[in-house]
């Protein structure tokens, strides 16, 4: 009996110490994984990033990040929190801007990024960067033509003031779109594409008076 009850917490410690063991070994390949693959996956975000901001404003052909701190708009390489994008012709003639932002979906964060031009006053391109929504339904965000299409020319001018736009982006039913300023919304993804719609009014309503009166920053010197 005595060597029974010696026998049985010894096994117990060999088996523990093995599970202690492969424990530590997985959280070492995670790790090892996790570090290994991180540049290959911030660099393929890079990519993915700069694709986006070539989508959103038509006609670039180069890009210049800017990071607006105490005030001002100055020239980053970066990765601020509060980075704009702006986009250049082949004669170095500034386009527009490129404009990260996010919100609440119908299943997780959404983030986006959206182009701004500041001489049309209008969104002229939109692109999904991320997203979880619902395969079929809130996934056309990311795809439907006349959603879409809504981003092309959505009117976000300002008041006479140029202090606040005039008015509020909102999305609408399918088909009830009758102002510029409204988004074209998806039948069976209403919370999604109002989503959008929030995102882009949100966001709007803080960049757009501060990119609008700081435009000149961001022409080319040897265009103005």
């Amino acid at each position: 009996m005595k060597e029974e009850a010696t026998i049985a917490p010894t096994n117990s410690i060999k088996m523990l110490r093995a599970m202690v063991g492969i424990g530590a070994l997985c959280g070492l390949l995670i790790v090892l994984t996790y570090e290994g693959t991180l540049p290959r996956i911030e660099r393929l975000r890079a990519e993915a990033l700069q694709k986006a901001i070539f989508n959103v404003i038509p006609g670039i052909s180069k890009t210049q990040a800017f990071v607006y701190q105490n005030n001002k708009f100055i020239p980053s390489d970066k990765k601020e929190a509060d980075v704009i994008y702006a986009g250049y012709d082949d004669q170095g003639i500034f386009k527009g801007v490129a404009i990260p932002a996010s919100g609440q979906g119908y299943a997780d964060i959404i983030s986006i990024l959206y182009g701004y031009s500041p001489e049309n006053q209008q969104v002229v391109g939109f692109y999904v960067l991320e997203s979880k929504e619902t395969p079929g339904l809130g996934d056309k965000i990311e795809k439907d033509p006349t959603f879409l299409n809504n981003f092309s020319s959505l009117d976000v001018a300002l008041d006479k003031a140029k202090n606040v736009i005039m008015n509020k982006v909102t999305a609408v039913k399918r088909g009830a779109k009758t102002n510029a300023w409204e988004i074209d919304g998806i039948t069976g993804a209403t919370i999604s594409s109002r989503a959008i719609g929030n995102i882009i009014e949100n966001s709007t309503n803080k960049w757009v008076p501060i990119i609008y009166e700081n435009r000149a920053v961001f022409k080319n010197k040897d265009n103005e």
